[in-house]
């Protein structure tokens, strides 16, 4: 089961840019196979970080504007979004400990 919640085009803007705290955004697909990968250690980080940070998942399949919006042509993709705005990237399917280096200001 996923902590991450399902986010669409329909909720993207509550959800993440008018969040209070900053927001893990990781835009996937269900025929990605990194993205598979990628999706418990982004699960992890939700739970161990939950004050701090939320982590919400976008299928770029079923959300094509938001993914056209924020530039998306690989996945996985996550980006970071603090106070509206697009603060940081980490792209491709890499270990917890990579991702909690890149987002380290955000945790």
């Amino acid at each position: 089961m996923s902590n991450a919640k399902a986010v669409t085009e329909a909720t993207f803007q509550s959800e993440v840019l008018d969040a209070e705290k900053p927001v893990i955004v990781d835009f996937w697909a269900e025929w990605c196979g990194p993205c598979r990968q990628l999706g418990p250690v982004l699960d992890q980080i939700a739970e161990e970080h939950a004050a701090k940070v939320d982590v919400v998942k976008v299928n770029v399949d079923e959300n094509q504007g938001i993914a056209a919006k924020y530039g998306i042509t690989s996945i996985p993709a996550v980006y970071v979004f603090k106070g509206g705005e697009h603060v940081a990237t980490s792209i491709g399917a890499k270990p917890k400990a990579v991702i909690e280096k890149d987002f380290a200001d955000y945790l």
